[in-house]
């Protein structure tokens, strides 16, 4: 199925969507995973309970809420897949990295739950027909296409990787 139109999502996740430069939500996934494994794993434990300014998440955090985000974005797209008809609810990231607790964590665990949780949500989209793709539903209020939140995992992964190399992974950053 072709890559969501401009238009037909919300435009707070076009900041996601355009970062995809696949026109398949298959290949994307395919083509992100030597980025996931080779980026996160050069980053060395020392580093990873470092936060950029005051407030701000650690590498961990960071990590965690994309794990988590993953996972919620499979749950909207599996039930979305199954016709359900509910609002799918919306989640607070800043709460769910208070209290996730990933600073406890090594950065290793978290690195693999990132990649087998990528995997899962892989071999779910996978399992959709095109028509599936195509079905849409309601999560935080707003109507989505299925192949829509493909395409907006695989770009909040390269979202998030623009902003570790941006502030996270300066020269000079002795943590």
């Amino acid at each position: 199925m072709p890559r969501p139109i401009e238009g037909s999502f919300q435009p707070y996740t076009s900041v996601y969507i355009s970062k995809v430069k696949e026109d398949n939500v298959a290949d994307a996934f395919k083509n992100q995973h030597q980025l996931i494994t080779d980026f996160f794993e050069n980053i060395p434990e020392s580093k990873a309970t470092y936060a950029y300014a005051p407030g701000k998440w650690t590498l961990k955090e960071l990590l965690q809420h994309m794990i988590d985000s993953e996972r919620i974005f499979a749950y909207r797209a599996v039930c979305i897949a199954r016709k359900e008809t509910q609002n799918l609810p919306g989640f607070d990231e800043n709460e769910y990295v208070q209290n996730s607790h990933a600073n406890t964590r090594n950065w290793k665990s978290l690195l693999e739950e990132l990649k087998l949780v990528r995997q899962t949500t892989e071999i779910l989209f996978s399992s959709f027909s095109e028509e599936t793709l195509q079905q849409t539903g309601i999560a935080n209020n707003n109507s989505i296409a299925l192949n829509t939140i493909g395409f907006i995992a695989v770009g909040h992964i390269y979202h998030h990787v623009e902003i570790i190399k941006e502030r996270y992974l300066l020269e000079g950053n002795n943590s």
